[in-house]
């Protein structure tokens, strides 16, 4: 037994393209919002850290200034023993006074990297050390070194927790997480509309594709289908000349249908590949037409119907000629087509509203109103009102239905407008008017 994936979890084609580009989207903001936030971040602890130090310098300053203008080294002494030191500066940091051989003054007993802390800033004149002290704690430590009135050197020491910049560092990062969460959430719900709408066309296209690929196996299908039927049918026995004749006519008629159909797939594809370069030169709409018209009269009297010219104009327009041509042969053969015998189509070409126009107006079937604006489409057919009309041409389709198409493309090559009136059981207008051309 095959398996397959049933019509319900049928995954639409474009929705790993979605999910890919959604992923990227989000990947790459969120990389740089990471990459900008942390920077920041780093920036700001560096500078809470240096406004620290500089807190952490001007508490020490007063107890420097205050030990260097002690005459001796007892009154320095004294001044330690007695609080006079500790009065200067808050009860949450300790102050350390060492002699130039690391000996504190006083009876503490400093840890050992605070002592070697000490030493350093003897030989240096300055010392800033830290540690991680147990229980989540950071000390931060000071040294500087000064001399009494009498020349003796001696060493200042301020420790002080870093709870309080950590704290305000660790909300901030806290604060910076979850606006970075709903910034990523806002990325992806906003990334996830805009690749949506970016493959929107994409989508048109892809629909458009399905459907056209459909519609031609569709359309190629039937000739060639008669084409082997007729083959087959020719060779299963001996026949008369006049039989083998009459099959190899209908042949040749399926395989003209066929090339037909495959000529104007061929035109359109070019046309969307952007591969059929347009001429850009003058010539005259009234020319062309005439010279259009004379391929179609041919058509047109097999059929019973006749063309009239009611004004003929000279129109100059600027673009190419062959397609211009390619456009009129196409209205005037859709004109025929749907033209009984007996009617008439009228040709107007002329200067309207200073553009360039042409008018084809014929006496055919019409077309239904709700059928109108899908006449350019491409294998579009109006087979129903046709049908309605009990016409012989709803059997065959009366085309393939992407004269219309080309024409629609003709048209918007040459910056032109084409128009479609109808009216079932009066007729059709069509009228294509072109820019104006100055100079």
């Amino acid at each position: 037994m095959s398996r397959g994936r049933s019509p319900g979890t049928a995954a639409d084609p474009l929705a790993r393209v979605r999910g890919r580009l959604t992923a990227w989207y989000v990947g790459t903001f969120s990389a740089i919002l990471v990459v900008l936030g942390g920077g920041l971040l780093l920036v700001l602890q560096r500078q809470f850290t240096e406004q620290f130090d500089g807190s952490l310098r001007e508490s020490l300053s007063p107890i420097v200034r205050y030990a260097r203008r002690q005459p001796s080294d007892a009154a320095l002494r004294a001044a330690v023993s007695f609080g006079a030191i500790a009065a200067l500066h808050s009860q949450s940091r300790e102050v350390f006074i060492f002699t130039a051989d690391g000996v504190p003054i006083d009876a503490s007993a400093p840890a050992p990297w605070v002592h070697a802390s000490a030493l350093v800033a003897a030989r240096t004149g300055l010392a800033v050390d830290e540690l991680d002290a147990p229980g989540d704690h950071t000390l931060r430590l000071r040294a500087e070194r000064f001399a009494l009135v009498n020349g003796t050197s001696y060493v200042a020491v301020m420790l002080v927790d870093r709870d309080r910049i950590d704290d305000r560092f660790e909300a901030l990062f806290a604060a910076f997480g979850g606006a970075l969460v709903v910034a990523v959430m806002l990325i992806a719900i906003g990334g996830y509309v805009l690749v949506k709408k970016s493959l929107e066309p994409v989508e048109v296209t892809l629909r458009s594709m399905r459907r056209f690929m459909a519609d031609a196996a569709h359309e190629l299908q039937t000739p060639i289908t008669v084409i082997r039927s007729r083959a087959e049918v020719a060779m299963q026995q001996l026949r008369e000349p006049a039989v083998y004749a009459e099959a190899l006519n209908g042949i040749a008629q399926e395989a003209a249908r066929v090339g037909n159909i495959v000529g104007d797939l061929l035109t359109l594809a070019r046309a969307d590949a952007g591969e059929r370069a347009i001429e850009r030169v003058w010539f005259y709409l009234d020319d062309v037409v005439v010279d259009a018209t004379s391929s179609a009269r041919v058509l047109a009297e097999g059929q019973g119907v006749t063309i009239f010219a009611e004004r003929f104009e000279e129109a100059r327009v600027v673009g190419d000629a062959a397609l211009v041509r390619q456009l009129v042969v196409i209205l005037l053969h859709n004109a025929v087509k749907f033209t009984a015998a007996g009617g008439t189509i009228r040709l107007s070409v002329g200067i309207t509203l200073g553009r360039p126009t042409l008018v084809v107006e014929d006496t055919g079937i019409g077309i239904d109103a709700d059928q109108l604006p899908r006449v350019f489409e491409r294998f579009y057919r109006a087979t129903e009102t046709i049908a309605r009309h009990d016409d012989p041409r709803a059997k065959t389709g009366a085309g393939a239905g992407l004269g219309l198409s080309i024409a629609r493309w003709i048209a918007d090559a040459h910056d032109a407008t084409i128009s479609i009136e109808s009216t079932v059981n009066v007729g059709t207008r069509v009228t294509v008017q072109f820019p104006a051309v100055r100079g």
